[in-house]
């Protein structure tokens, strides 16, 4: 029996995964697939990457668990009220919206409150979260007078005000410097520890991939799961990629270099 396309709640009980695609195939505009027979399960207080080139199908893998696509076969199954929070690539986001940062994060407010007729309780929650990422001098500056990684943190922070269990991210390091893409990836580490579990996708391989605790290879299909020793493979990344790549390992971690030649060029310096 063919499975509905469309995201259901049974057969998920409040202990079992958040998320779970089964054998999900989903295209846009009668066009060729963009994912094929993708299964994935996300569970509660996992921190998962999804690496793959352009056009392999990561941002429509969090389309589909927000529920803002459909799929064509297969089914998307989230655990029965789950609350889900969205931060989108920075580069998406128009930036001359004439907003503060205390104003955007209370923008996800669920009672649909606006400043300045926010409560005192919901005054106090944006103080909080904006406290808890660091950044709670910022909350009457202009957001497009902050800095790239300031930016990501005020989206993070909306998404974080209305308590998520599940936090997607899109791109969360790009465009940022190496000094944000730490920061970032500490930030991120702290709040999976806190209990919160994290999804997010990334071209970053080095700066990011390579130190998530869970991988997920994508390219239209599922090319490799598990730890960043386990997938971050020539064979893997090939299959991934389309193109030849070598790993080495530096400081402990698999480093990817694309292509024969620039590893060898790596040996020959080092």
């Amino acid at each position: 029996m063919k499975a509905s396309p469309h995201a259901s709640t049974a057969g998920i009980e409040s202990i079992g995964p958040l998320v779970r695609l089964d054998r999900v195939t989903c295209r846009y505009a009668r066009g060729r697939p963009v994912l094929e027979d993708v299964s994935l399960t996300i569970r509660r207080g996992t921190f998962t990457g999804i690496v793959g080139p352009s056009g392999s199908g990561k941002t429509t893998v969090l389309r589909l668990v927000l529920g803002l696509v459909s799929a064509e076969s297969g089914s998307v199954i989230r655990r029965p009220g789950l609350r889900v929070g969205y931060v989108p690539q920075v580069e998406t986001i128009n930036w001359n919206f004439p907003v503060t940062v205390f104003e955007t994060v209370l923008m996800s407010a669920r009672n649909g409150h606006r400043s300045p007729w926010s409560t005192s309780q919901e005054k106090q929650a944006v103080a909080d979260v904006l406290e808890r990422l660091g950044i709670g001098d910022l909350a009457r500056r202009h957001i497009r007078q902050l800095s790239g990684g300031q930016q990501q943190r005020v989206f993070i922070a909306r998404a974080l005000f209305s308590e998520p269990e599940l936090l997607l991210m899109d791109e969360p390091t790009s465009g940022v410097d190496i000094r944000t893409r730490h920061e970032m990836l500490h930030l991120l580490s702290d709040l999976n520890d806190s209990g919160l579990s994290i999804l997010v996708t990334t071209h970053d391989l080095n700066g990011l991939a390579a130190h998530l605790p869970h991988l997920v290879c994508l390219n239209k299909r599922v090319m490799g799961v598990g730890a960043p020793r386990e997938v971050l493979t020539p064979e893997v990344l090939e299959r991934t990629y389309g193109a030849p790549m070598e790993v080495l390992e530096h400081a402990g971690m698999p480093l990817v270099i694309e292509g024969r030649h620039g590893a060898d060029t790596i040996r020959q310096t080092s």
